[in-house]
């Protein structure tokens, strides 16, 4: 499934990340925080997140058709993860979960009333969006759940000593 925006602004200097992003990453936090032998089931999923379990049946099957947790059979099933917690980037998940913010595709999806974008020679806004998701996706792609199962501050901390480490990324040509 291929969104266009999934992260938009609402409030000068915040910016939104969808809810099945969201609790993509956090479903799988949570699976990564249980016990490894058994999983976790949909309604333990369900209550942790206070999500509902068709909600949550949705979001697993999207993780688990991406590859990042399978399912397991029996009295103690549930859902595991299918790779450790070291090999799955937060980028991968955000892009399985609900794509990418701008590929090159987008502006044909969004010409207005008529099949070629008004802007299509000349738009500012491209550059914009280009070096965004290219930022984005350098930050991101070295990120990885295992990153995140520490406390806030923890993360907090090594997020930011990643982000100051990374250069500016050139624009594409």
């Amino acid at each position: 499934m291929k969104r266009s925006w999934h992260l938009t602004c609402f409030k000068p200097g915040h910016m939104k990340i969808s809810a099945q992003d969201e609790y993509g990453l956090r479903i799988l936090l949570q699976i990564a925080k249980a016990h490894p032998d058994e999983g976790l089931s949909l309604s333990q999923i369900s209550d942790l997140e206070n999500i509902s379990q068709a909600y949550a049946a949705k979001l697993t099957r999207s993780l688990r058709m991406a590859g990042f947790i399978q399912s397991i059979r029996g009295h103690k099933g549930g859902y595991i993860l299918a790779l450790p917690t070291d090999e799955i980037k937060v980028n991968q998940v955000l892009k399985a979960m609900g794509g990418v913010m701008y590929d090159d595709k987008f502006c044909g999806q969004h010409t207005g009333t008529i099949s070629l974008c008004t802007n299509s020679i000349d738009c500012s806004l491209r550059s914009l969006w280009t070096i965004l998701q290219s930022s984005m996706d350098q930050l991101l792609d070295q990120i990885s759940l295992k990153d995140l199962l520490k406390n806030e501050n923890q993360v907090s901390h090594n997020l930011s000593a990643l982000s100051e480490k990374l250069s500016p990324v050139p624009l594409p040509s």
